[in-house]
């Protein structure tokens, strides 16, 4: 049973582990975004500062993603084959589940102690101590309780790191309730400019992706008559556009798709392989996204989950179809 709120004591003992803790690895998901490696290198510069020593990285992809490079103000990413095979301790930032931290996974093992911090409805639990809170807007949201639990006060580095989850997993913070505001006020009061975070991740692209934005959209599909009678909207990138491009362009394709009027469920599927799929979906809130995520092997939130998996695209839809109603069949083979 997934807790509705996080347990104080898990953040009290995640703070306490980590108050004390002189060697810390801190993980984002594979292809992490800004809430991911923003939540990881939060919590890495306040104990970097606090003399522990830190690491930060992700499975995949070998490069830095370009557009999240500015958070890392203390050069504190390392590429994943340079990752401690048995750290004191681990954290997991805004994973799903072990798999999404790749072949990195097996620090949980081999790690002295682990603490998951994670804001997603499918997150099934797992780590030494667990912070999990699928009514957190962001896991940035969790990784501040943390710092304050552990006395970290905000400084520019911290804020802005913290700044950018909150920013993205909020859509600009057009799903931020109350709290989620005050936290952005207290970021930018630490020293946060916002045009300065949201330009590169959100509001940044090469003239060039105009034209394959247009080509994507183009070949958009609506379908009144999915889920439920609700409405899919869907669209496909593939790979000849997906491999020329940052997944910054590639995964705002969800953002442009999900503003059809006429549909309550929208969907991306990205080419990453010749027969493989990397699928975005986004709900409006009547339908649970993260049901149908699941159901096709992947995770997320209500309204916005997504999964990977092998096939013709065709078949693929069709199985999400499924996924969408009722019944909710499973992908098999």
């Amino acid at each position: 049973m997934i807790p509705q709120r996080p347990d104080a004591s898990a953040v009290s003992d995640a703070a306490a582990l980590l108050t004390t803790a002189r060697e810390v690895t801190l993980l984002a998901h594979l292809n992490p975004d800004a809430d991911a490696l923003g939540s990881a290198l939060a919590l890495a510069i306040a104990l970097h500062r606090r003399g522990a020593a830190v690491q930060v990285s992700f499975a995949t992809p070998d490069e830095f993603p370009e557009t999240l490079r500015p958070l890392d103000a203390l050069g504190l990413v390392v590429p994943s084959d340079e990752v401690w095979p048995a750290p004191e301790v681990l954290v997991s930032c805004d994973a799903a589940d072990p798999g999404r931290l790749g072949h990195l996974a097996d620090r949980l093992v081999t790690a002295g102690a682990s603490v998951m911090i994670d804001h997603h409805a499918s997150n099934p639990g797992f780590g030494t101590v667990q912070v999990l809170d699928p009514q957190a807007e962001a896991t940035v949201v969790l990784v501040h309780e943390v710092l304050v639990e552990m006395g970290v006060g905000l400084d520019a580095d911290i804020a802005r790191c913290l700044y950018a989850g909150l920013v993205t997993d909020t859509r600009g913070f057009r799903t931020a309730g109350r709290s989620a505001h005050l936290l952005a006020a207290d970021l930018i009061a630490a020293g946060v400019h916002p045009p300065d975070v949201v330009g590169p991740l959100m509001d940044t692209h090469p003239f060039s992706w105009l034209a394959a934005l247009g080509e994507i959209i183009a070949g958009a599909r609506l379908e009144a008559a999915a889920a439920g009678g609700l409405g899919l909207v869907h669209a496909r990138v593939p790979f000849e556009i997906s491999s020329r491009f940052r997944p910054a362009e590639v995964d705002s394709v969800i953002d442009v798709v999900r503003t059809a009027g006429e549909a309550e469920v929208a969907a991306v599927f990205k080419q990453v392989g010749p027969q493989r799929w990397v699928v975005s979906l986004r709900s409006n809130g009547r339908v649970d996204v993260a049901a149908a995520a699941v159901a096709m092997g992947g995770g997320g939130h209500p309204v916005a989950a997504g999964f990977t998996a092998d096939g013709p695209p065709e078949v693929l839809l069709g199985v999400l179809r499924g996924a969408l109603s009722a019944d909710r069949p499973r992908l098999v083979g």
